[in-house]
């Protein structure tokens, strides 16, 4: 296969979950730009029209189908409504996620005090909110014989980071479920179903803005200057910089590439503190 073709995804029909928030939105944008044709799930039709306009331009091309991924009704009907579009959705980028500041831990907000309900929502849409799509986009896959999926985990997967309880256990279970799901589909269905996932360092997103970001002063708060001195590039990451690993997953040059957690952290992971 020619160099150039090894990372192409011209044409490739990929539906994308979190596409209209801002490490998905980079994702979508690369996706685009590498000539696939990208669905974006969403709940709010305004978020996706907007991201839709900074879509516009190709090479691919992009639409916006309703859906939740808790949803699997909703799941189903834009699987259908894709395939009438487009064709069958070979790739599944799964890039919802929601953290909860009263799912985590403060100094005035003990973990034995932390509300079950708003802990059950950030592990349902981050663990079940990656599963369901991965059984509804994936039935089609196995019974096709290929296709691909990319999740998103995280650096609190696999590293203890204090606070953020229930957004660290259920990205641990997205990294297990990730092997799991590598394994299961090549075995019973086709090798030529590949399951990876990127795990981002550190980016300043809304989800992590108030613990990171003094709010007060609007400099970095002490877990903020912690993380930036364990990360040996000595910054945060901006957005654009998961798209490389994730066209790399999902493109041909990675076809002997599954069942991974590939870090995008700036070094943080690898770094011990000396």
């Amino acid at each position: 296969m020619p160099s150039t073709d090894l990372f192409s995804l011209n044409n490739r029909i990929v539906l994308i979950t979190g596409g209209t928030g801002i490490l998905g939105g980079a994702m979508a944008e690369g996706l685009v730009a590498a000539g696939a044709h990208v669905a974006l799930l969403a709940r709010d039709a305004a978020k996706a029209e907007a991201m839709l306009g900074r879509l516009a331009g190709g090479p691919g091309r992009a639409m916006a189908v309703a859906g939740d991924v808790l949803d699997r009704a909703s799941l189903e009907q834009a699987s259908e409504t894709i395939g009438q579009a487009w064709g069958p959705v070979d790739t599944l980028v799964n890039a919802a996620g929601v953290n909860k500041p009263a799912a985590s831990t403060n100094p005035d907000r003990k973990f034995f005090d932390l509300p079950a309900d708003v802990m059950r929502e950030v592990v349902d849409v981050n663990l079940l909110g990656t599963v369901l799509p991965c059984q509804v986009f994936g039935r089609g896959m196995a019974s096709r014989g290929e296709g691909t999926i990319l999740n998103v985990s995280s650096m609190s997967a696999d590293r203890s980071l204090t606070r953020v309880v229930a957004y660290s256990a259920s990205k641990a279970a997205v990294t297990n479920f990730t092997h799991w799901l590598a394994v299961h589909m090549a075995q019973n269905y086709s090798p030529r179903i590949r399951v990876n996932a990127i795990a981002p360092g550190f980016f300043l997103t809304p989800l992590n803005h108030n613990l990171l970001i003094d709010e007060k002063t609007g400099q970095l708060s002490a877990r903020g200057q912690a993380i930036i001195a364990h990360t040996p590039q000595g910054r945060f990451g901006e957005p654009q910089e998961l798209v490389g690993t994730m066209l790399w997953l999902l493109s041909p040059a990675a076809a002997f590439v599954t069942g991974v957690v590939v870090p995008v952290d700036g070094g943080f992971s690898a770094f011990r503190g000396v």
